[in-house]
């Protein structure tokens, strides 16, 4: 019994240094005596251990897949792959909130804890392979989330960011858990495997009671995700939340939620069955409805947070299209597409952060004249722009050229349709925000002191793979297309 809870460990590692490190980062910053003292070597600690799990992460993308912990949990190369996303995207915010004025100095630490417990909960929900791992990984995600979210205490607008964020999300998990149970009733089993095969025969009332429990199932996942109609939440609490803790939503349990919608979806619903093509269909409307609400409602906003956060609602929207065509292609599409999103959504809010520091906000005037100022950040913010908006030679070009091809592919030129005309609204408010980089007039020549030179290089470090994988794509599409999802 040990022998074999040693070996599924062994297969765990990554998981197992994230709690330690979650665990010691609690007992660091309780021997912290002066409340307000700066806490550079947690920050250094936090950043080397994360590397670490990265390395391990890395290392695993060749290992053979696996089911570990009684099928409860599947090691793969798709779960691999989206940890790693994850971890990155945990540094860049981690390293964010160093600096960010944000976050008080003696919540940094906590920031820390709580975005590695809430990755140690995307880790898990990526790995999942029972409906019972899968339901307490969103609820690990969750509930440090609901706390992240309220850490400007201070802040009238940060607790009620908190708050609804609390509220939406316990009612969308009830609601999961409900879906959850009928379908254990309908299939006798909450293992993946099981499940599958048993989908194939289900006819009259019990075929029904499925496709009623996926919807109810579907919500649970879509709120993580801020899918139509549950992402009501995403614009408060975007800008209700510290800019951290905003970069850190926008990347890691939007990652998570897509990892797990992607695993149930090829395991479930690629069969060809009724059940499939009602699955498909509520996936096309999801992702029409959830592109244009978000790309509309992106047009009339003034704060930038609120601008990303509609944004993110339509790329998401965008990356479900690759969950519509049900097989190895569209996973390879939207991993491509996660990727390029982590580094352009880092920068888009690293360079935020040092801007509403500055100046005390995040609306658009913060960025006047910035060309003048500090010539390379607004080259830089402007080429980000332009990538999120899916123009060439930046990835995110290659990210969204993906997403079409393989939809045209299935001939669901209805959606594609649908597709390309959020693509010109989403061009719209990006240019537009562009053009107040480039052609808007600074109120004062005064310098942004957020933009030191280290920070700047980390950030031109960042853009390096926005634009190179614009170009030289071959290869990490080459690692996505291996990203399999083990279903053996």
């Amino acid at each position: 019994m040990i022998d074999q809870l040693l070996g599924f460990l062994g297969h765990y590692v990554p998981e197992v240094i994230s709690v330690l490190l979650m665990m010691s980062l609690l007992v660091a910053e309780s021997a912290v005596k002066d409340e307000h003292a700066p806490r550079a070597k947690i920050h250094f600690f936090t950043q080397a251990v994360l590397t670490i799990i990265l390395i391990c992460l890395f290392g695993n993308l060749g290992e053979k897949p696996v089911h570990i912990f009684h099928n409860a949990v599947t090691i793969d190369p798709f779960s691999t792959l989206v940890k790693i996303i994850m971890v990155i995207g945990t540094m860049g915010a981690v390293f964010i909130s160093h600096s960010s004025k944000d976050i008080y100095s003696n919540l940094k630490s906590e920031f820390s804890v709580m975005a590695v417990g809430v990755l140690i909960g995307g880790m898990l929900l990526a790995s999942a392979n029972n409906m019972l791992t899968l339901y307490l990984a969103i609820e690990t995600l969750s509930i440090l989330s609901y706390v992240m979210s309220s850490l400007k205490r201070e802040d009238s607008t940060s607790a009620e960011a908190g708050m609804k964020y609390a509220l939406y999300g316990g009612l969308s998990a009830g609601v999961a858990l409900f879906g959850i149970s009928h379908m254990y009733g309908a299939l006798g089993s909450i293992q993946f495997l099981e499940m599958s095969s048993k989908v194939a025969d289900l006819q009259g009332i019990q075929l029904v009671t499925v496709m009623m429990a996926s919807v109810l199932f579907f919500v649970g996942i879509g709120y993580k995700i801020s899918v139509f109609p549950f992402h009501m939440w995403t614009p408060d609490v975007y800008q209700g939340s510290p800019i951290p803790v905003t970069s850190f939503f926008a990347i890691v349990p939007k990652m998570a939620g897509l990892a797990a919608l992607i695993r149930v979806s090829y395991v479930f619903f690629a069969d060809g069955t009724v059940l499939s093509v009602s699955w498909v269909g509520l996936m096309m409307v999801v992702a029409a409805l959830t592109m244009t609400v978000g790309n509309v409602t992106a047009i009339g906003q003034n704060s930038v947070k609120r601008l990303l956060a509609f944004s993110s609602i339509g790329h998401v929207g965008m990356m479900i299209l690759g969950v519509v065509v049900l097989n190895d292609v569209g996973i390879r599409a939207i991993l491509f597409y996660g990727i390029t999103y982590l580094f352009m959504t880092l920068i888009a809010f690293y360079i935020t952060s040092h801007l509403s520091d500055m100046y005390g906000s995040d609306g658009y005037d913060v960025f006047r004249g910035l060309i003048y100022k500090h010539p390379l950040m607004a080259v830089i913010m402007v080429g980000v722009l332009f990538s999120l908006a899916g123009l060439p030679p930046f990835s995110g070009f290659v990210a969204k050229f993906n997403i079409f091809n393989i939809i045209i592919e299935k001939k669901y030129y209805g959606i594609a349709i649908v597709a390309a005309i959020n693509s010109v609204i989403a061009l719209y408010y990006y240019l537009k925000l562009a053009k107040t980089v480039i052609f808007g007039q600074a109120d004062g020549e005064e310098r942004v002191l957020g933009f030191t030179a280290s920070n700047q290089a980390v950030i031109v470090f960042l853009f390096i793979p926005v634009l190179f994988l614009g170009i030289f794509w071959e290869k990490v599409m080459t690692i996505a297309g291996n990203a399999t999802i083990y279903i053996k």
